[in-house]
Parts: structure tokens; sequence; C-alpha cells
């Protein structure tokens, strides 16, 4: 099962239509086809290298029909070992309306022999018809007392100050931990967390100073061209992070959890400077920046847009206390 190949286990996620007609078909070009199962062999091995990754193809343009065909025609022969086969449905909620129809049909009369495991952070995207015939189980962000636990159990060697600095990077995320450690397995490396938060920082206060706001833009733009998918969303939650950090001084300026503790100084300037944003807004916008980054949305857009939408969250109750 870890290395995929498991006769009883299907796993699914969304792929190019160029690798659904086949290498034979004389309606395509068998180049195409080859680049596209390379990028897709890519990926496996990525999940087979961290069980925690979630595959997507570039140019896919969901869960297609096609998929959902061949699924239908494997549900249908009886396991070759054991009484169950188990097909896992990634990304569900990109299911193309059509392939989500004709799951859809499967689930309402599903084979004594098939138990479909369907996985989705949206679970809301999918047609309520699946939904109602789904058992749902919520999975929560791991807690770090349990995190920093795993980690000791998965990797001795990485010293606790580096452990700590992971379990607040991963923010609760199984799969960016595991990538995290991975990085500290190449040769030469050298951890990243610290020099893109000095990125981000810097970001932050080109977006709040007065008149700087281009400069906030160029500094999107320059991140989106020097800096990794992987790295971008470490640079939004560095900013989440400290913002976290701000929002709990400002209330309790003796609280003593940060996840900055080696910059307090800069987080209570921070906090007495913008004592009230809206840090639910500021959550929200990052998870939605966050998950696009994920989903091989355009960085240059997804950048422009936190930066457009983030000062005004930061300054929002400030500006309207002043109103009064």
């Amino acid at each position: 099962m870890e290395a995929l190949l498991h006769p009883n286990v299907e796993y699914l996620f969304p792929v190019e239509s160029a690798l659904l007609e086949g290498s034979d078909s004389p309606k395509k070009d068998n180049r195409k086809f080859t680049e596209a199962k390379e990028r897709y062999d890519t990926l496996l091995e990525q999940k087979k290298a961290n069980p925690y990754f979630t595959p997507c193809m570039d140019r896919s343009m969901g869960i297609l029909t096609e998929q959902v065909i061949q699924l239908q025609q494997k549900a249908s022969f009886m396991p070759r070992e054991g009484s169950r086969k188990v097909f896992i449905i990634s990304q569900a909620d990109r299911l193309h309306p059509s392939a989500a129809n004709k799951l859809l049909k499967l689930l309402e009369e599903p084979p004594p022999h098939i138990l479909f495991i369907l996985v989705s952070s949206r679970p809301e995207s999918l047609l309520p018809t699946i939904r109602s015939r789904c058992q749902e189980i919520i999975f929560q962000r791991i807690p770090e007392r349990e995190l920093r636990s795993w980690m000791e159990e998965q990797r001795t060697d990485i010293a606790p100050d580096e452990r700590e600095s992971i379990v607040k990077a991963s923010r609760g995320s199984l799969r960016r931990a595991w990538e995290l450690m991975l990085n500290r397995m190449e040769p030469g490396f050298e951890p990243a967390e610290k020099a893109i938060r000095t990125k981000a920082l810097d970001y932050l206060r080109s977006i709040l100073m007065a008149g700087h706001f281009h400069k906030a833009i160029l500094s999107a733009e320059e991140q989106t061209k020097n800096l990794s998918r992987q790295e971008l969303i470490l640079f939004i939650s560095s900013i989440l992070l400290f913002l976290q950090d701000a929002m709990h001084r400002s209330i309790n300026p003796a609280f003593a959890n940060l996840n900055n503790p080696d910059i307090a100084d800069a987080v209570d300037r921070f906090a007495r400077n913008f004592p009230n944003p809206d840090l639910m807004a500021i959550s929200t916008l990052a998870e939605e920046s966050i998950r696009s980054l994920e989903r091989n949305a355009g960085s240059l857009l997804v950048m422009a847009a936190f930066t457009s939408q983030l000062r005004p969250l930061i300054k929002k109750n400030q500006e309207n206390q002043g109103k009064n």
C-alpha cells in the first residue's frame, strides 16, 4: 500500500486528459501522452515519499468522466484476495459534473465488496446527493503536542530548536511537517524558515507603510519569481503566525507561548501599532491563498490578491477607531 501497488487499493486523483486517451490512440500525439505520463509518475513518487502529499497535475481539469468509467469497470471485479477493494478518491470536490453524476449512480447501489473513501478539504463543494450517501469523518489539525511527539519518533536526528521551528511552521499539518523534515535530509541543507520569515516581515512592513504599497506589489512579484510554491506557502504561513503572536500580545502582554519567541520585540511593537487586526478574516484569506497555491493556481495572481486584501484587514479596526 505504501508503494501504491496493492491490488485491492485504487488511488484516484485529478489527472490530465492526455493521460486517459492511451499511448496507442490514433487521435493523439504520443509525445503528449509520454510527457503527461512522466509528470504523473513524478507525482506518484512524491506520494510514495510523503504519504501526506496531495498529488494534482498542473493541467488537470479535475477528476474526469473517463476516470470514473474506469473505476466502474474495476469495481465490477471481485478482489483477488481478502473481502474488500478500497477506492480512495483524492480531492473529491474536483469531480467534473458528469463524473460526479456517474459516481453518484455507483454510490447509490455500491457493490458489497467495495469501500469508497472520498477525501476533500472542501466537502461543501461536493454534490449534496453524494455527501448524503457518505459517512462524514472530519480530521482536525494536529495539536502541537502530538505533532512534536510524532516528529520525535520520526526523526531523532533533528535538534529540539529545529523541531520546534517545524512544529510552528507546519501549523498542524502532517504533510507540511513531513516536507520540512524531508528537506533536512538533503545534502548541504540550511533551514529556510527564518530566511523566509525575514522576507515575509519585510513584505509586511512595505504593505503597512503609507505610500509604499507599490513596493509590496513589487515584493510579491519578486517572491513568486524566487520562491518555490512550497516556499510561498511557508511565506504566507509566516505572516499568519506573526499576526497570531501580535494578537496574543495585544490581549495579554505577558503571553509567553509565541510562535516567534526570538523576535518578541518586533511582535510587541506591531501589537502596539496595530492592536486590533481582523485576524479571523486574515486567517481565512491566508488559508484560501495557501489552498490556491496547493491546487497549482497562478502564484503571481494569488500573491497579488493576497497583497491587495491584507492591508485593509490589518488596519480595518484601527481606521474605524480613528473615524470614531
